[in-house]
């Protein structure tokens, strides 16, 4: 496996879930889109990939509920958007399972998976910010003190600095009763932390880390993600740094279940 073979699958499973990509033998892998997990596909890799393109080769796996025709179709599609998408010399893993998913949910909206369903239902009509998330669970939209009322910074639990290609990654979580008094804590950071900007840039990272999330169990807590950019581009390698250092905050915190108990209920977050 080239280098950038093994960045690449190990930031898409980080960001989609272990089993998107899964080594089967030589150079073939399966990959699992997340808009249509009934179908598996069978994807080749040269051994010079990325200078050459992977191969699609058919299904891996097609589900008892999948309509008739429906892997064959999928197939050709990831076939012609790879012919768009893939540049000489350029990953492009990530880029072919966001532009399929998105073609998937134009094309069968009925097919999305039930995170993508929960997702949509809990997240209404708004979308998750990049650095700012309040994960769906029992929290009231009750009034909650303004930044001027409140006496003592957040209680964060900060997660260790990451540093990848001189770009800095660093996580805060905090519980939370509402998305009121989410919003408090995220202004109260921004008012604080003059280095941090609310600019939300990093598209498609807030689902990944409400998935993250869902995957963690880790309910009624907020959390922001804060990068310094170094000056490189990291490309999809910069979402897995994004649900690392989140994973390391939730941990640290204590807000991942432990022995079958939500250990976000029985401890609060540390500054």
């Amino acid at each position: 496996m080239s280098e950038e073979l093994n960045d690449e699958v190990t930031s898409i499973n980080s960001i989609y879930g272990e089993d998107t990509l899964q080594f089967i033998s030589g150079h073939v892998y399966a990959l699992s889109l997340p808009a249509l997990p009934a179908i598996s596909l069978r994807v080749e890799f040269p051994a010079d990939y990325p200078a050459a393109p992977p191969s699609i080769l058919g299904t891996q796996s097609v589900g008892e509920s999948t309509a008739k025709g429906e892997g064959n179709h999928l197939v050709d599609l990831t076939r012609n958007v790879l012919a768009e998408i893939y540049i000489i010399g350029s990953p492009c893993v990530f880029d072919l399972v966001e532009e399929v998913d998105q073609r998937i949910q134009q094309l069968w909206p009925d097919g999305s998976t039930e995170r993508h369903e929960k997702q949509q239902a809990a997240e209404g009509d708004g979308q998750p910010s990049a650095s700012h998330l309040t994960p769906p669970g029992a929290i009231s939209d009750a009034p909650q003190p303004s930044l001027a009322e409140l006496e003592h910074p957040p209680p964060w639990t900060l997660s260790d600095v990451l540093t990848e290609k001189k770009s800095i990654f660093l996580a805060r979580c905090a519980p939370v009763a509402s998305v009121a008094q989410a919003k408090s804590y995220l202004a109260h950071l921004l008012s604080s932390e003059k280095k941090d900007c609310d600019d939300d840039g990093e598209t498609a990272a807030g689902g990944r880390a409400l998935h993250l999330m869902e995957l963690m169990d880790v309910w009624d807590v907020m959390v922001v993600v804060s990068r310094w950019y170094g000056g490189v581009q990291l490309g999809p390698d910069r979402f897995r740094l994004i649900n690392q250092a989140a994973r390391d905050a939730f941990v640290k915190g204590g807000f991942v279940e432990e022995n079958g108990k939500d250990a976000g209920s029985r401890k609060k977050g540390k500054k």
